[in-house]
């Protein structure tokens, strides 16, 4: 097989923007640098570019790999795979000689998504203790990151870290306090940015179930009252502009055009891919850390589930590395109580509240953000019972509780991860015995004087508030006003602050319903 099979000429070009390619000195991507990590028992590719024709030896670790760069320059090689130990030196050789020093062994993530995962260590850390406790902690030597905007990969240093990532820096910690392992983190995120930026155009046209979302809702999308509220719009925003630049002020955001079904609207697919992750690209990894949704898709009748169903296969297939775990936070942030508010991870979780009067119907989109675990290898870093708001400050605690994840998704360890889920349910007359997974330690109310948070209907499509009893490992649920019920529904709110199910291993139950009513 050709060694560059699994990278056509476009992807590898793209890694040398800023370098020509046809020039006789051996180059390689920012992504290949002194301090980097590579990804411990797998494969390691090492790619690059030099003279068309140019012979190319890579060695480390007694290991030695040589190939010859294509009639456009570009080469690759994969390394056996290599073990964690000391500091290692790579070098490259060709017409010149490159040596990369204090390379180290270990895990490899990559995080990505908008400004939750954008943001800094140094900027959160002025409202997050333990965040600030570890910027001050001194030099960490098995932590390294690399940003996609950055030269190549940073060690952790006092002078380094406050530009870290800061969900990465806390979550790497985690990592490599609990594997005893290097830990190197690779940051691409932009704030305020849809999910159809993050993938190319190639893997959301050629995606079967995103096609079928299209085509579904292209049969019954109607323009032209969009087109006539856009040229009010913009009737209006010409005027307030000229207002605003008579008195010298910044004119407000010009109002975009109606799409159509399947294109993106106020910029392109995959741009942000091409510009922040593409760069990553092949290096090997164990997985992703993803921390979007609240800007949506950004693709005209295209949803977050559908889209970041598309989104995770493609960004598999293009690293050729099978179905790497994909994790991904949880959206809405918080909105739901902590089983433990003093904790130093849930401290900022919602305060418990008694139930409001009438059952809440507003639990769409969270439901739609769950429902993004059922993809293989997918798993939601839960954050019901984290910090609230489209920013939430105690990025430690997202980073920490993303770490809990990882440590069960990605490595096996016998921790759970998940607060109840529901699994099926039974009508015992005029009860329902609601069936969880991930009970852990065993199901549990926190907080007031009873479990509470269900809501049960009839026929009739009304819900109302359930009596809620623990019975072992399920939860039964029984209204006087409703004799026969057909539907149960937990939490399903985008706020849920009364919703008190957990399971002793500490984590809240996942909102839910049985129905499929609008």
């Amino acid at each position: 097989m050709n060694p560059l099979s699994r990278f056509s000429p476009a992807i590898l070009l793209a890694a040398f923007a800023v370098c020509p390619v046809l020039r006789a000195d051996v180059k390689l991507p920012p992504v290949f640098s002194d301090h980097m990590v590579l990804q411990r028992d797998m494969a390691v590719p090492v790619w690059g570019v030099a003279a068309p024709e140019e012979e190319v030896t890579v060695s480390i670790a007694g290991q030695t790999r040589s190939t010859k760069a294509d009639a456009k320059g570009l080469w690759r090689v994969k390394l056996d795979p290599l073990k964690v130990g000391p500091a290692l030196t790579l070098t490259v050789k060709g017409k010149n000689t490159l040596t990369l020093k204090d390379v180290l062994v270990g895990e490899v993530w990559v995080g990505s998504g908008q400004s939750n995962m954008a943001g800094t260590a140094g900027g959160y850390a002025k409202s997050d203790e333990n965040l600030a406790k570890i910027l001050a902690s001194g030099p960490l030597p098995k932590i390294r990151h690399l940003h996609s905007r950055g030269a190549g990969w940073q060690e952790a240093t006092p002078q380094t870290m406050a530009n870290f990532g800061a969900i990465l820096l806390p979550f790497g910690l985690r990592l490599q306090q609990e594997l005893d392992v290097p830990v190197g983190l690779m940051l691409g995120a932009v704030g305020g940015t849809p999910s159809g930026y993050w993938l190319t155009e190639e893997m959301f046209q050629t995606d079967a179930a995103g096609k079928a979302v299209v085509q579904k809702f292209a049969a019954t999308y109607q323009i032209e009252p969009l087109q006539k509220r856009y040229e009010a719009d913009l009737a209006a925003w010409e005027k307030a502009s000229t207002a605003a630049k008579a008195e010298k002020k910044n004119p407000p955001r010009r109002p975009n055009p109606p799409g159509k079904p399947g294109e993106a609207t106020g910029g392109k697919i995959g741009n942000l891919f091409e510009a922040h992750i593409r760069g990553f690209v092949g290096y090997g990894i164990r997985g992703v850390l993803w921390d979007q949704g609240e800007s949506g898709t950004a693709i005209v009748g295209v949803d977050q589930f559908t889209l970041m169903g598309a989104l995770i296969r493609g960004w598999r297939q293009a690293w050729g590395q099978g179905e790497f775990p994909f994790l991904y936070v949880q959206k809405p942030s918080g909105g739901g109580p902590a089983w433990d508010p003093e904790h130093a991870v849930t401290k900022q979780a919602n305060k418990f509240a008694p139930l409001p009067a009438q059952v809440p119907a507003d639990g769409h989109y969270r439901e739609t953000h769950i429902h993004i675990q059922s993809y293989p290898q997918t798993a939601m870093v839960t954050s019901t019972d984290l910090g609230s708001g489209v920013h939430p400050t105690n990025k430690s605690g997202y980073g920490e509780r993303a770490a809990r994840v990882a440590l069960a998704v990605a490595y096996g360890k016998k921790v759970e991860f998940y607060g109840p889920v529901y699994e099926s349910h039974t009508v015992e007359g005029g009860k329902v015995r609601v069936r969880f997974t991930h009970v852990g330690q065993g199901l549990a109310f926190k907080h007031g004087e009873k479990l509470q948070g269900f809501a049960i209907a009839g026929e009739d499509k009304n819900f109302h508030w359930a009596t809620a009893v623990i019975a072992g490992d399920t939860v039964l649920l029984t209204s006087e006003q409703v004799a026969r019920p057909v539907a149960v529904r937990y939490a399903w709110a985008s706020v849920h602050p009364w919703a008190n199910l957990f399971n002793q291993d500490g984590l809240p139950a996942q909102s839910f319903r049985t129905d499929d009513w609008k």
